[in-house]
């Protein structure tokens, strides 16, 4: 990825997502545009990376510069998926300014590399975490340890988790 991740913001959320934020994600993201943000990171899974993807493309019709990165965890990865979500998925997908396919294959832990990859990749993170365990989580509490600026939208926002050191960082 050629962008500078400075200027890169990330997405990780529950894939339970069903549009309850879609304002302020709208609001959020102008909210960066405005701050010099361009660059922007989807994990394309189902529910919130697929949400925001769309509202990123949406932004990009309106605000010069956007960009739009689908950072898909391994080829074929939309396969599992319902056919609107697949259908879904290969609209971002073809729209998007670049595509990192991380594996080629499914492999135990490519969803772990595909959340390192946002947070390796970007300086800000937006979520919609409901503080339960799982990818989100992770990838929440990678973003904390690294000093990353997180925004998370869920209205039930919990407080979010203390960096603590673990063996996988």
């Amino acid at each position: 990825m050629t962008a500078d991740p400075r200027t890169s913001v990330a997405f990780t959320g529950h894939r339970t997502y069903r549009g309850g934020a879609a304002d302020a994600l709208r609001r959020t993201l102008e909210a960066f545009y405005d701050r010099g943000f361009r660059t922007f990171l989807s994990g394309m899974a189902v529910g919130f990376d697929l949400a925001a993807a769309e509202a990123v493309l949406e932004m990009g019709r309106r605000r010069a510069g956007v960009r739009l990165v689908a950072a898909v965890p391994f080829r074929g990865q939309e396969n599992r998926f319902s056919p609107a979500d697949r259908e879904r998925f290969r609209r971002v997908l073809a729209a998007a300014d670049a595509v990192e396919e991380l594996s080629p294959v499914y492999h135990r832990g490519c969803y772990a590399v595909r959340n390192n990859y946002l947070v390796d990749n970007a300086s800000v993170l937006v979520a919609w975490y409901d503080g339960s365990p799982g990818g989100t989580h992770y990838t929440v509490r990678r973003a904390l340890g690294r000093g990353m600026e997180v925004v998370n939208l869920h209205p039930a926002a919990p407080s979010l988790p203390a960096f603590a050191p673990t063996l996988f960082g």
